[in-house]
């Protein structure tokens, strides 16, 4: 492998034709010493910003990494790079200070982008330069300076802020589970008392699961903060063992809740409902593609679980204005927005942290501190209001 030299430059152009050259000639390639220094890095002074947010994005890739595949952060880093290329790519690095970080903030505002975004995106262009400056691709001094830039505060910037994720009242959430398939129902309920993450319930297996007291333990083989070192230990209590139960009669390794499972009992449902007779029309099974476009997976993922959430929900909201329809009523009683599974994992803190206490949901919901599971519990205020009538 030949460094031919900066991306984009005239010199790594005419190394590069030099080197066809030499192949097409079937000679072997020479390194004439015109082309020596652009087998040398260059040097801080020569390092665009678009080069460094390229090298960045490389690193990215190949660093942020979970069972062999790129995270969401490899993603984010490489959109924010992008923010600050797409300004100052052809700026020398080494003059990238904290006044044109504040014009790719300020750019990203003027988007429409909420403010935690900004600040994230802002945080990952801070960490690139703080990479290259690892690199020696430019000087620490520039790291430094863009360490200054202070992220946007709520309340002091117009910057749109996010809308909280609030609980989902569980009367909405047992109105939903009719219209979900068996499966994710059960993923659901299982979700609800166990406050697990979504990615934790899709990648559940029988040999994660100790089964040896009488509170079930279940150890994800994959988790959040895996990556702090940190063990994942999730109670499964006796209501969330019904639940589980039966989808543990399976192969050790293989996963509880599967789509396959789900169309399996779909079809099941279908033929059950049929009213051609067998000797009529397609048998069960006969018009099946060998090789469908979309076969069912062996696991549901987040999304794949969250979308199933969200096409029920809209069934329950028109089942629930066509009865209203039918009986006079302008509106139904129970109005159904469409909710997440992160919603659920906040209905489940939220009852933990007023029966047991901060403490109790941090451990439930697997935080390291008590301020996250703060962000994750809504706080009990039928305690102060319960103060304030009586003394109030």
């Amino acid at each position: 492998m030949t460094y031919l030299g900066l991306h984009g430059s005239e010199a790594s152009r005419q190394a590069y034709a030099s080197v066809l050259t030499d192949i097409m000639a079937g000679r072997p390639i020479q390194r004439p010493e015109s082309r020596a220094t652009a087998t040398t890095p260059p040097t801080p002074a020569a390092v665009t910003v678009g080069e460094v947010c390229r090298r960045y994005k490389l690193h990215a890739e190949a660093y942020y990494l979970k069972n062999d595949q790129p995270t969401n952060e490899a993603g984010l880093v490489a959109k924010a790079c992008d923010r600050a290329a797409a300004l100052f790519a052809d700026q020398p690095a080494d003059r990238f200070g904290p006044l044109a970080l504040k014009t790719v903030r300020d750019a990203m505002v003027g988007e429409g982008l909420a403010r935690s975004t900004v600040n994230g995106s802002i945080s990952r262009i801070r960490r690139a330069f703080k990479w290259a400056a690892a690199e020696e691709l430019i000087p620490a001094t520039v790291s430094a300076a863009l360490g200054t830039v202070a992220g946007l505060r709520a309340g002091r910037t117009t910057a749109r802020e996010t809308a909280p994720i609030l609980p989902v009242d569980d009367v909405v959430v047992e109105a939903t589970i009719p219209h979900l398939p068996e499966v994710v129902a059960d993923m659901v309920r299982l979700q609800r008392l166990t406050g697990m993450r979504p990615g934790e319930i899709c990648c559940l297996r029988p040999i994660d699961v100790d089964r040896s007291g009488e509170v079930w333990t279940y150890r994800p083989a994959s988790h959040k903060t895996e990556h702090h070192g940190r063990e994942r230990v999730v109670f499964i209590g006796p209501k969330a063992q019904g639940v589980l139960f039966r989808y543990l009669a399976r192969d050790a390794e293989s996963y509880c809740f599967r789509p396959a499972d789900s169309e399996r009992n779909r079809r099941a449902l279908m033929h059950a409902q049929r009213r051609t007779p067998i000797s009529c029309g397609n048998r069960p099974g006969s018009n099946l593609s060998d090789r469908p476009a979309r076969p069912p997976g062996d696991r549901y993922t987040v999304t794949s679980y969250r979308q199933a959430i969200t096409r029920a929900c809209k069934a329950a909201a028109a089942a629930a204005e066509a009865a209203a329809a039918a009986e006079g009523k302008d509106e139904p009683e129970l109005k159904i927005d469409v909710w997440t599974p992160n919603q659920l994992r906040h209905t489940a803190a939220t009852e933990v942290r007023a029966k047991f206490g901060l403490e109790a949901a941090q451990v439930t919901l697997g935080h390291s501190t008590a301020r996250t599971s703060e962000i994750y519990a809504e706080k009990n205020l039928a305690a102060g209001a319960m103060v304030a009538k009586a003394i109030g």
